[in-house]
């Protein structure tokens, strides 16, 4: 798979599964690509989430607002395989509802594309459920998850 205009390619990743790596060079600040795939409602997301096995914590979906998820699965582009990482070299930007992928730093040749995924949790969710989301980065600044640090804050 690879792209020539957007400078990226996928293949196998030592990170997990497919990753997107660079195949030229891009500029600090340079938008890769956009995260691409079905717009569906927040319940929609929850309900096919919730069809997946329970160890699977893998999905492409990438949550826009209260209202909107763009599930790059379906009809979706490379920018799906772009894995997390805490020490990421681009970044996701909400433009109006739309979501670019943006260079955090010039990358060169070879390197692969990581962003902090920053997965939202709540307090109150079971800890033993978090393993699945388990963090295989191995860089220096590696907090171990994909998680987000503070969990979102749950109604009472």
């Amino acid at each position: 798979m690879s792209d020539s205009k957007v400078k990226i390619e996928a293949r196998r990743s030592s990170i997990h599964g497919l990753g997107v790596y660079v195949v030229a060079p891009i500029r600090r600040g340079e938008t890769i690509m956009e995260f691409v795939g079905e717009r569906i409602s927040s319940a929609e997301s929850d309900r096919r989430y919730h069809e997946k096995e329970a160890d699977d914590g893998h999905t492409f979906f990438f949550y826009v607002d209260e209202d909107a998820v763009i599930d790059g699965g379906v009809n979706g582009n490379v920018s799906r395989f772009i894995n997390h990482s805490c020490a990421p070299n681009c970044e996701a930007v909400d433009d109006d509802g739309r979501i670019f992928v943006e260079a955090l730093r010039d990358i060169e040749v070879g390197e692969e594309l990581v962003y902090d995924y920053r997965l939202t949790w709540e307090s109150g969710d079971d800890p033993e459920a978090f393993t699945v989301y388990q963090c295989r980065c191995g860089s220096h600044s590696c907090r171990g998850t994909m998680l987000d640090i503070e969990p979102i804050a749950t109604s009472s």
